[in-house]
């Protein structure tokens, strides 16, 4: 076994503890990633909380950056010293229709998490990013480009991905009108990605105080989604609704902002969201929902990120103050992701 130390949460509390832990050793497919920065997602403090079953022992972490440190015998597309990225998926059965259209993260039997999940192999649970190394089957692990700060690509990884596959479902292109429900770790990344595949956008936001970063983003608009009249106003205006809202929330009011054959896709909030068919009905609206990327998505999202030079805004913190970073998360003070530094683990 490989020993690495990384921060674990027992208790559903955000004061995570530093914790010695295993890691498996190399199989022929595996690689060895030193982690250099991880980011802290929503999800994490969901899954800390227990919002989706009680887990126990945790050690979170799904979007992270770092240095191959070795390798498998069969492994051929990296070497030691190359930069990688790592997402949510770690593993995939890789034969259902899911696995084989390039989506395995809706596997059909059920993908391997990067954290809280089960190894297929041995049945260990697997632990994640806010660590120090990582091992996974090399297939799941991304050459980061170079053109990419690997910090700020960190966040690319879940929010980046997340954002990006709903818009390339609705063909998001030069003429498209998208509105983006919350500007933050997710909406903030869902502007620069719409706006540079040629969308106009439009930011919506209980108040009107981001509105100065919602154009510096690349947003041409910003709606304030307590005033009535805006709201009233938009009515039927946008081709594609990207809810990335992180709490309980009422979705009528954003279908009532589509246009014909719209689309509303919530990404932001994993619990239940009531709703009337009659929401639906007029103007033949879809309510859809999107989960994170398979390989492929991801790979194109990445060099679509490359090319046009984007990466998350961020408040970088050695993870020592990985409490400080959930507590600060829960409360909304982040503009616009956390991300761990993680070489402090060195010491």
């Amino acid at each position: 076994m490989r020993t690495t130390v990384g921060w674990q949460s027992t208790d559903h509390s955000p004061a995570l503890r530093r914790t010695e832990f295993d890691r498996r050793d190399l199989r022929d497919d595996d690689i060895a990633v030193r982690v250099d920065y991880c980011g802290v997602c929503h999800s994490d403090l969901h899954r800390i909380r227990g919002v989706f079953r009680d887990e126990g022992a945790l050690v979170p972490g799904h979007e992270f950056t770092g240095t191959v440190t070795a390798t498998g015998s069969a492994v051929t597309a990296f070497t030691p010293g190359d930069r990688v990225a790592v997402g949510t998926v770690v593993d995939s059965c890789g034969e259902c229709a899911m696995c084989r259209a390039g989506q395995e993260n809706y596997c059909h039997q059920g993908a391997t998490s990067t954290y809280g999940g089960t190894d297929r192999i041995d049945g260990t649970p697997t632990r994640g990013g806010y660590s120090r190394e990582y091992v996974l089957r090399d297939r799941f692990a991304y050459r980061l480009p170079e053109a990419l700060d690997a910090a700020t690509a960190a966040p690319l990884l879940c929010a980046g991905i997340t954002m990006w596959e709903p818009m390339r479902a609705a063909g998001v292109g030069p003429g498209s009108r998208v509105a983006i429900a919350g500007l933050g770790g997710l909406g903030h990344l869902g502007v620069k990605f719409a706006a540079a595949l040629g969308a106009e956008v439009t930011v919506l936001s209980r108040t009107p105080d981001k509105a100065a970063d919602a154009c510096r983003l690349g947003a041409t608009d910003l709606l304030v989604s307590t005033d009535d009249d805006q709201l009233a106003a938009a009515c039927g205006r946008f081709d594609l609704v990207l809810d990335t809202i992180s709490a309980p929330h009422e979705v009528p009011p954003l279908l009532r902002l589509l246009a014909l054959d719209g689309t509303l896709c919530v990404v932001g909030w994993p619990g239940s969201i009531p709703l009337q068919v009659m929401d639906l009905i007029y103007g033949r609206k879809k309510l859809t929902a999107s989960g994170t990327g398979g390989r492929a998505g991801t790979a194109e999202m990445l060099a679509f990120a490359a090319e046009h030079g984007i990466g998350a805004d961020i408040e970088l913190l050695p993870s020592a103050r990985v409490e400080e970073a959930l507590t600060r998360l829960d409360r909304g003070d982040v503009r616009y992701r956390f991300v761990l530094d993680l070489a402090d683990l060195d010491t």
